[in-house]
């Protein structure tokens, strides 16, 4: 390393965790609260959300699935561009400055319809869903690239992947109580679409505040080296997937991100129709295990620099295959089906932690590895690969998951409790098959490189 290049400060490191805050909060209206506020369905307080432009669950459905196909596609061509910038601002910096803004104000013009016309506000609505994944993507791509130059050692970045994972989940946290905030806007007075948008727009003002912070405060010149990749964004991507390290692990992530949106998909399927519960347990149970994986978040770390990033990977995969085991015999036990419920709760907590926190480090390390080796520093393409593989698994998921539930039942029936079950199962035959590939990762050959 450029013996010039400055070590980043603890107080600038919780700088830059506030952007992953800021944008953890941006995104959340979008990617949470969508059918909340345009299905006609939606009440509080029994008036309707949205009384007047109604968009169907169909068109919401298939807007929201073609803006993620188009935000997969631009996650490694904004990060081509970001590898190539020689601007003197910064090539990580700028990107992340262009992005804020609009992603901040985007964040809250798709939940304020401008016309009077429901046909207007759909191509609205799809307009600014689609420029609201490219300047998000502006955004975060190059901000999770800049953790790999920032952290000039593989403790260092991920000292800085856990601190992101906990601004990240603060800002899920803070996202969650929008329904409370909009109940106490409502009781002074506010209208429910009113109330509704008043704590859309509050979050949309921090998120933009604390997304330019690391934009103003952290000297890209000063704490990073200078480098660049000469590479364009779709032979960039291709060498990135050559790299034998790069690509085994990308594919084993992509199995935990099958098996995340099955439980995320599935919950209320598993507690009412194999426990028997109430589908309230459902949100109970998720903010437990959301959580006690926040609490894990800090030890995780710190065993992580003793054992090293591979081992305690290797260990979350057996966990959470053992999780959706334990799942898949939900109702069949003898135990009580509560206790059930928080035993597999509580198993899934710890894995979710250590993907919650390491894959981003570990992405950081190949990068800075292969940068090192080839002579083009490309973490933006790296980064943004996961990206892309994390989504399409989430996709995958979305697809199947209707099919495996109506197994055993007649065609054009309800979802059967042996499909349910096994849809648990699917989950662990993917997470075996990624457990089986992330073996294959070579720790020791990348963490020699970073030496050399």
């Amino acid at each position: 390393m450029d013996t010039r290049i400055e070590k980043l400060p603890f107080g600038k490191k919780i700088i830059y965790s506030l952007g992953q805050l800021g944008w953890s909060l941006g995104s959340f209206a979008v990617m949470n609260l969508l059918y909340y506020f345009y299905d006609s369905n939606a009440t509080a307080d029994g008036g309707r959300m949205f009384p007047v432009f109604i968009v169907s669950a169909a068109i919401l459905g298939v807007i929201a699935a073609l803006s993620r196909v188009f935000d997969g596609v631009t996650d490694p061509l904004i990060a081509g561009l970001s590898d190539r910038s020689r601007s003197p601002f910064g090539r990580r910096r700028k990107f992340m400055a262009i992005g804020a803004f609009p992603f901040a104000l985007l964040s809250f013009l798709i939940f304020y319809p401008l016309s009077g016309s429901a046909a207007v506000n759909t191509a609205l609505l799809t307009v600014f869903t689609f420029l609201f994944y490219l300047f998000m993507t502006m955004y975060v791509t190059p901000f999770f690239a800049l953790m790999s130059e920032l952290g000039h050692t593989p403790d260092e970045r991920l000292q800085l992947s856990t601190m992101i994972s906990i601004t990240w989940a603060l800002g899920f946290m803070i996202g969650n109580g929008s329904y409370a905030l909009q109940g106490v806007l409502e009781a002074g007075g506010m209208q429910p679409l009113e109330a509704f948008q008043a704590v859309v727009l509050i979050f949309a003002a921090l998120s933009m505040i604390l997304m330019y912070l690391p934009v103003i405060f952290i000297n890209e010149r000063k704490y990073c080296e200078e480098h660049s990749s000469s590479e364009g964004s779709f032979k960039a991507v291709v060498s990135a997937f050559r790299n034998r390290n790069f690509l085994v692990f990308t594919i084993s992530d992509l199995t935990y991100f099958l098996a995340l949106t099955f439980i995320q998909t599935g919950i209320s399927f598993y507690i009412m129709q194999l426990l028997g519960l109430p589908k309230e347990t459902a949100s109970m149970l998720m903010t437990l295990l959301f959580l006690l994986s926040f609490v894990f978040y800090v030890p995780v770390s710190m065993i992580a620099k003793r054992t090293g990033k591979k081992k305690l990977l290797v260990f979350a995969f057996g966990i959470f295959t053992l999780a959706f085991l334990l799942l898949s015999f939900w109702g069949r036990t003898p135990l009580p089906t509560m206790v059930q419920a928080v035993i597999v709760t509580v198993l899934a907590s710890l894995p979710m932690a250590i993907f919650g926190i390491l894959p981003n480090a570990i992405v950081a390390d190949i990068a800075e590895a292969d940068g090192r080796t080839t002579g083009n520093f490309k973490a933006a393409v790296f980064f943004g690969a996961r990206t892309f593989m994390s989504k399409m698994g989430a996709s995958i998921t979305l697809l199947i998951f209707p099919f495996i539930t109506h197994i055993g039942g007649e065609k054009g029936g309800v979802a059967t409790v042996f499909g349910i079950r096994m849809t648990a199962v699917a989950a662990m035959i993917f997470l075996i098959i990624g457990l089986l590939l992330f073996l294959k990762y070579d720790e020791k050959s990348v963490l020699k490189k970073l030496e050399d």
